[in-house]
């Protein structure tokens, strides 16, 4: 091992030919296993750091990604991520169903909780700008263990987001071809009902977005905001030309599912308003991360929430709430007014909503999985960053074939009932993690605070999970005048009782702890919106997830975690030795070469 250089660096070097320990044979192996128990309790005890994450842990890709984002690119790639099929499909199911004229409502609701998301993934984007986004953040946080299972399914969110996304596409372009949304399907009688419909046309556009995520980001950045500023010029024009229709009358029965409606109404409009986090895990390449990502961030997120209102105004004044269409609300709306030829620039304005998804999906999820493979709970290579492009060509590689694969034979329908559970998921554990960051942070916090902490957070949690439970089984309200308050007490207990142990260093999150503490209660309380097909994929994948853990990714990161204790522990020994030395009597430092 070379001798000269920064700690940093022998550590990077050393990293590119460790051997981990408990894989060198099935002897060493057995015996890990054997040890199971006491490393899981290391790894969900033991806490990365900033600086592990932002330099050593990021070298073990041998290349830098290039920094060639700014703000501008931060915003479009946030529009692009969000704005896609969601406004056009939900919006008319809540409308006739559930909501009613009310919906801007929901939509402004669901604005709200998708910001407060959005606040706590900044402060983490700015003060720890890598690759790994939320796995990162929960990993410096609440530990290896939570965090590889919240990403794991974060991942198989993407995967399963963008096949749905990818067939969704070729149903509105056989629309805009004036054809049956099917009539590009490949139909095979030999297989299973639910996957028998071949989309090829899906996996063409998945390729050739995922040549461009692997080509360049600033490229890729480039279409991406052309595609999206072309994207809101289609949307403007459906919220104007929609307008110059309007009939005041039809707001004459605002809430005609009362205050419940527009709960439940937001509950499901926030899934169109996922996707944000993605951007996260692009701080890596911004060129001034305390800069660019708040006005990236909540610049696109405002931009959104105003559209989104705008967009579910226009189409409840144009047609009376029971008339609108559930499946193709806009399309139809146009067509009712007597502006048939509108419904192609609808369907024109999905696609290219669409395929900007795609495209923030494939660089999003591939950053994911690079920074989870640097950490060694998957494999090395997936972590590998092209010199060249400066990009993880095979973790975006790995993510395409899964996601087309899936997209190639499963239905539609099947897709759409594999709702984002996780997503809510993570944005909790996320928020979470953002107040242990500033209140419980290591060697500053008493125990005495750390206990008085632990207990404000059972009660937030608890009466969180109480409201969610209270929704899915009860109609009334008597509950939350209970549940609301215990909530309450647990946020001010920690505004009170606890001392702040970290500010952050550039850009914070405002009203903490209570913007954070209400991010929980809103995402747990959505989660208690979803049906019960939803929690057996979470339970399901979660498990095979736990299972990978205990046989691979927890051997693995403890590997890790040992050698950089141990090289760490050398280091210093050196840098003691030679501080000696430097400070030791001058004749015997020199007695080898004085005669």
């Amino acid at each position: 091992m070379e001798e000269n250089g920064n700690s940093n660096s022998n550590l990077a070097a050393d990293h590119d030919v460790i051997k981990l320990k408990s894989f060198e044979s099935l002897s060493n192996y057995g015996r890990a296993l054997l040890k199971t128990p006491f490393r899981l309790v290391d790894r969900v005890m033991a806490r990365s750091m900033d600086e592990v994450e932002l330099v050593e842990v990021k070298k073990r890709s041998k290349h830098e990604m290039k920094k060639t984002l700014t703000w501008w690119d931060l915003i479009w790639f946030g529009m692009g991520s969000v704005i896609g099929a969601g406004i056009f499909v939900l919006t008319g199911l809540e409308v006739k169903n559930y909501v009613g004229p009310a919906v801007v409502i929901s939509y402004f609701v669901s604005g709200i909780s998708a910001m407060l998301s959005v606040f706590c993934y900044t402060e983490f984007a700015v003060e720890i700008p890598v690759a790994g986004g939320s796995f990162a953040y929960i990993r410096v946080e609440l530990g290896d263990f939570l965090a590889f299972i919240a990403s794991g399914n974060i991942l198989l969110e993407y995967v399963v987001a963008g096949a749905a996304v990818a067939r969704s596409w070729t149903s509105y372009f056989a629309t805009l071809c004036n054809q049956d949304s099917d009539k590009f399907l490949i139909h095979v009688n030999g297989l299973s009902h639910d996957y028998n419909q071949l989309d090829p046309i899906a996996v063409l556009v998945l390729s050739i977005v995922c040549l461009f995520a692997i080509f360049s980001t600033k490229g890729s950045s480039r279409f991406n905001y052309i595609a999206s500023i072309v994207h809101v010029a289609v949307l403007l024009f459906i919220i104007v030309a929609g307008l110059t229709k309007a009939k005041p009358q039809n707001y004459s029965d605002f809430v005609p599912f009362g205050p419940r409606g527009i709960f439940q109404a937001s509950a499901v409009l926030f899934f169109a308003y996922v996707g944000f986090d993605a951007v996260s895990t692009m701080a890596e390449e911004t060129k001034n991360p305390g800069r660019d990502i708040p006005i990236g961030l909540i610049g696109s997120m405002t931009m959104i929430t105003f559209i989104y209102c705008l967009l579910a105004a226009t189409l409840c004044l144009m047609q009376k709430y029971t008339e609108v269409d559930d499946k193709a609300a806009f399309s139809l709306a146009f067509e009712a007014v007597g502006m048939n030829w509108a419904k192609y620039i609808v369907a024109f304005g999905a696609l290219k909503g669409m395929t900007s998804v795609l495209l923030v999906g494939a660089v999003g999820e591939a950053r994911y999985l690079t920074h989870i493979a640097r950490t060694h709970m998957l494999p090395q290579w997936l972590a590998r960053v092209n010199k060249r492009t400066g990009t993880p060509i095979y973790a975006t590689v790995v993510m395409f074939c899964a996601t087309a694969i899936i997209a190639f034979f499963t239905r539609l329908d099947i897709l759409a009932n594999l709702l984002s559970i996780s997503t809510l998921f993570l944005f909790s554990l996320v928020a979470l993690a953002l107040l242990v960051r500033r209140y419980c942070a290591r060697g500053v916090t008493t125990r005495f605070n750390v206990v008085k902490f632990i207990g404000c957070i059972v009660l937030i949690l608890g009466s969180s999970i109480g409201s969610a439970v209270y929704w899915s089984t009860s109609k009334g309200w008597i509950g939350y005048t209970i549940l609301v308050p215990i909530w309450l007490v647990g946020t001010l207990g920690i505004w009170i009782l606890v001392p702040l142990a970290k500010k952050p260093k550039i850009w914070g999150v405002p009203l903490v702890p209570f913007l954070p503490s209400a991010s929980i209660g809103i995402n747990i309380f959505l989660l208690g919106t979803l049906d019960k097909a939803s929690f057996k994929r979470f339970g399901l994948w979660t498990a095979i997830l736990m299972v990978y853990y205990l046989l691979v990714g927890l051997h693995a990161s403890y590997d890790i975690a040992k050698a950089q204790k141990e090289e760490r522990e050398k280091l210093e020994i050196k840098a003691q030795s030679s501080l000696d030395e430097e400070n030791g009597d001058p004749s015997e430092t020199g007695s080898g070469t004085k005669k």
